[in-house]
């Protein structure tokens, strides 16, 4: 053969292999298994990890415990949140059903006060939001963001005013009742009284449109959280609850409401309660909740013939006494109900919501803050790429603030 032809013929063969290299470099690559501690890692320094529930406030109150404790026995603290990642805490402003009517909002006042005196007293660390905005700048800046969220329809004490007083307060969201009924519409703790939504109620629903208010549906009978979703402009979320699939607990959203949930365009913060979690934990408390209340309200009598009120944080404690050998689900639970959220209402619309200092047992392996790492790895593990996780850690929560933001921009704009 003649020497050109053998030049042109190697010379077609060194291109056709090119050509094939480049079609299958991609194929390889692309096959390559993802790692998940990699994954993780990224999300951890991307994501603004967004919390919508704690109750740390009673103990700030009636403890004057503060946040920067380096020996804290609290699940929330600066060192622990800063372990954790921690982009932005929700701090409950949450007043006891059976505190009494005339002073709820002295009570709730006074919870507003106490976080606010720990945002002063750190505020290098620390620094109040009132907007999606203020979250990211405040991250942007190194700091941790701390809102607030009344959680229970009882503190408006049947007066509307009280929710634009709360609002010019830092007030972001309101968890339309809490463990009985109120003005506002039924509990899933209570038997029906308005069968849904009262006539308040969804006067209520619309003024927090109005105002930019997120409306809480942790908490509500299924009838109200249907009538929430019928009256409100703008998503929802739910700042504390998880899914009635996995463990039949009344306070956990089944699977037509996180579809509807989903429909809305909110976001269902994933609970970290041992009894919200476990069946097999919800199903051991069923047995000794009578014990329990029996203690807690023994106790209260006792402080009571001393003229004094048994504390929150005082009452918690009875609980981990009485509950420390039922049998808590690994923090992968966590994990669990967020898979299931996710199959049923899809990425966009699952947060996290861990009700700290709210729950007397949390899950093995995520027994404070600083844990939050380890379900990020978890996560990962199972599969969610970064933007899945970033999504869930607090991306979906910044997008439901902002909708409710435009919402009420575009109402006052209309009046």
């Amino acid at each position: 053969m003649p020497l050109g032809r053998l030049k042109i013929r190697a010379v077609t063969c060194t291109l056709l292999l090119f050509c094939i290299g480049q079609a299958v470099l991609p194929r390889v690559f692309a096959q390559r298994p993802v790692d998940p501690g990699s994954v993780a890692a990224r999300a951890l320094d991307h994501a603004i990890i967004i919390d919508t529930h704690a109750d740390t406030p009673q103990v700030m109150l009636e403890e004057g415990y503060d946040l920067a404790d380096p020996t804290s026995p609290y699940m929330i603290s600066i060192p622990k949140m800063r372990a954790g990642h921690l982009g932005a805490e929700f701090f409950s402003i949450w007043v006891d059903v059976d505190w009494p009517r005339q002073d709820l909002i002295h009570r709730a006042l006074d919870l507003i006060d106490a976080t606010n005196q720990q945002v002063a007293r750190h505020p290098d660390v620390l620094g109040l939001a009132g907007t999606a905005d203020d979250i990211e700048r405040l991250h942007r800046e190194g700091k941790i963001a701390i809102l607030l969220g009344v959680e229970g329809g009882h503190e408006i004490q049947g007066d509307l005013r009280a929710l634009d007083i709360y609002y010019r307060l830092g007030v972001r969201y309101m968890t339309l009742t809490h463990t009985r009924d109120d003005e506002l519409g039924d509990s899933s703790g209570d038997k029906p009284q308005w069968k849904g939504l009262s006539p308040l109620g969804r006067q209520a629903v619309a003024r927090m449109n109005q105002l930019g208010m997120m409306v809480d549906i942790s908490h509500v009978s299924d009838s109200t959280f249907y009538d929430a979703l019928t009256v409100t402009k703008a998503p929802v979320i739910a700042s504390h609850s998880s899914c009635r699939a996995l463990c039949k607990a009344p306070r956990n959203m089944t699977d037509d409401m996180i579809r509807a949930l989903a429909k809305n365009g909110g976001v269902m913060d994933i609970n970290f309660y041992a009894g919200f979690l476990g069946q097999a934990y919800h199903d051991a408390f069923a047995k000794i909740e009578a014990q329990v209340k029996a203690e807690v309200n023994e106790a209260r009598a006792r402080y009571a013939k001393q003229g004094r009120r048994l504390s929150y944080p005082e009452e918690v404690r009875i609980e981990q006494r009485l509950t420390k050998d039922l049998p808590a689900p690994s923090y992968t639970a966590i994990a669990d109900h967020i898979d299931h959220a996710v199959k049923v209402g899809g990425i966009d619309h699952v947060g996290l919501g861990s009700d700290f200092d709210g729950i007397d047992t949390p899950p093995r392996g995520m027994e404070d803050v600083s844990k939050i790492p380890a379900l990020v790895r978890e996560l990962a593990r199972r599969g969610y790429s970064e933007e899945d996780l970033e999504k869930i850690l607090g991306g979906n929560v910044l997008r439901v603030m902002r909708q409710a933001e435009q919402v009420a921009h575009q109402q006052q704009a209309a009046q």
